[in-house]
C-alpha cells in the first residue's frame, strides 16, 4: 500500500457519498494519485464492512475484467472482484428504480450456487464444478461511483468492481444443464437484441473465473462458502440502461431472466 489509513478513509467516504446521493466524483486515481491496487482492495473491504456493520449480509462474489476487451482497455491481465450483499439482489422479472444509480450498465452472466467450500490457492475449473450445485441465467447490474466511467484497475476495485444489483432467473442443478463454456446469451433491450456471446468468453470457460477467485481471496484470508453465489463475468458487453429500459437475456439451455428499469 502507498496511501496512508487517513488517506483510505477519504476514498472510502468519498465513495459511500458518490452512491448515497447518486453523484457521482471524480476518479480516485485523479484525486489520489498514488493509489495502488492493495489500496483500493482495503477501500472496498472497509465499505463493505460499514454495510455489513449497518445490517447488510455477504451472499457471494463477482468477478470482473473477465474479457479480454476490458482487460485491455484498463491495460490489466487479471480479472478483480467485488462482494455481492443480499440488498443487492432483485427477483427475476421485478421493476428496479433507475434513480438508484449513477449510470448503470447490465451483463449477462452465468450465476454460480455452490453446495460445498472453494478453499484457494490451488483451486481448479473441476474443483469449481465439483462444488457447484445450480447455475441459474442472470443479470448484473454494474454501476460507477465514477463519473463518466472513466475508470482505471484501481477505480473500479475501489468501487466494488463497479458491481451495484443481481437478478437471478431460474436454478438448474449442474449435472442437468449444459456445457457452459458453450452456453450462447443473447441480450434484449426493449425487445430489440442488443448482443450475443458464449460462455468461452469468461476466461474460456465460467468455471475459470471461479477458481481464479477462490484463488485470489486465499490472499486475503477468505474462501468460498456453501450456499454463496458467484458472478464469474459478463458474456457479453455492457449497454447502458435507464428508466424506461426492459431487459431480458436468454441462455440456451438455463433459461432467461430479466428486469425492467422503472
Amino acid at each position: 500500500m502507498t496511501l496512508t489509513s487517513g488517506q483510505r478513509a477519504q476514498a472510502a467516504r468519498l465513495l459511500r457519498e458518490a452512491e448515497h446521493h447518486v453523484a457521482p466524483i471524480e476518479p480516485l486515481s485523479v484525486l489520489l494519485p498514488g493509489l495502488d491496487t492493495a489500496d483500493a482492495y482495503a477501500v472496498q473491504q472497509e465499505n463493505i464492512a460499514r454495510r455489513l456493520a449497518d445490517g447488510a449480509t455477504v451472499v457471494g462474489h463477482k468477478v470482473g475484467l473477465t474479457a479480454v476487451a476490458m482487460q485491455e482497455l484498463l491495460g490489466v491481465d487479471e480479472p478483480d472482484f467485488g462482494h455481492l450483499l443480499d440488498d443487492m439482489v432483485h427477483p427475476d422479472g421485478a421493476p428496479v428504480l433507475a434513480a438508484h444509480y449513477c449510470r448503470p450498465r447490465i451483463e449477462p452472466e452465468i450465476c454460480f450456487r455452490l453446495a460445498r467450500p472453494l478453499h484457494g490457492p490451488e483451486v481448479t475449473v473441476e474443483d469449481v464444478l465439483d462444488a457447484t450445485e445450480a447455475v441459474a441465467p442472470a443479470l448484473e447490474i454494474v454501476d460507477s461511483r465514477i463519473r463518466d466511467w472513466r475508470i482505471t484497475l484501481v477505480d473500479t476495485v475501489a468501487d466494488n468492481a463497479s458491481s451495484a444489483g443481481l437478478v437471478c432467473g431460474p436454478w438448474t442443478p449442474l449435472g442437468e444443464a449444459p456445457d457452459l463454456a458453450a452456453v450462447t446469451a443473447e441480450l434484449l433491450i426493449d425487445d430489440r437484441s442488443v448482443a450475443v456471446g458464449t460462455g468461452k468468453e469468461v476466461l474460456g470457460h465460467p468455471a475459470a473465473a471461479v477458481a481464479w477467485l477462490a484463488n485470489t481471496l486465499a490472499a486475503f484470508g477468505t474462501s468460498l462458502e456453501p450456499g454463496q453465489l458467484v458472478l464469474p463475468g459478463t458474456m457479453t458487453g455492457a449497454p447502458f440502461v435507464a428508466a424506461g429500459s426492459q431487459v431480458e437475456a436468454r441462455f440456451s439451455g438455463l433459461g432467461s431472466v430479466s428486469v425492467t428499469f422503472v
